[in-house]
């Protein structure tokens, strides 16, 4: 995400980052991106805003024409006691049609997982980036921990010099 600064700063072009979800970049390799928008009631917005939210079992499923995200927690805003919602309940995202399309059959077809990797604001709305993910093997993790050791190596010798 170019241009987003840390948790709760204000990044290039009004992004404000809610969460991340690190899990998943450490079990998946992501193969494409895209931006979603979210169908959210008032006091999820709230909830967002104060930053209770957790992105590290979620996922997106394909129902039908829509697209879902699915275990996302957005937790309970304490001043809207009487109008509240429901932590964990499915949010419809919002795509073009030929996007939900070709991932539809992707995850059908290939074994994709769909997985929310980014929870943010952006220009005041509240936008997600989902991934499109294959599960790591462990070789795979192991490889990327080699890749990170001699980076760090690397980066140690050139400041040795």
């Amino acid at each position: 995400m170019a241009g987003a600064k840390g948790k709760g700063g204000t990044g290039e072009g009004g992004i404000r980052i809610i969460t991340e979800n690190r899990k998943a970049r450490a079990s998946y390799s992501v193969d494409e991106k895209v931006e979603a928008g979210l169908v959210l009631t008032g006091s999820e917005v709230k909830a967002l805003r104060a930053g209770t939210a957790n992105l590290s079992d979620a996922y997106a499923l394909p129902k039908g024409s829509e697209l879902y995200l699915l275990n996302a927690h957005i937790g309970v805003y304490n001043p809207s006691s009487f109008f509240t919602h429901e932590p964990l309940r499915g949010r419809k995202l919002l795509l073009h049609r030929e996007q939900i399309d070709r991932w539809n059959t992707k995850v059908r077809e290939r074994g994709y997982s769909i997985i929310p990797l980014l929870l943010y604001f952006k220009a005041g709305r509240a936008k997600v980036e989902l991934g499109l993910c294959r599960g790591k093997t462990h070789e795979d993790r192991r490889q990327d921990i080699k890749e990170r050791e001699t980076k760090r190596e690397m980066d140690r010798a050139m400041r040795r010099r």
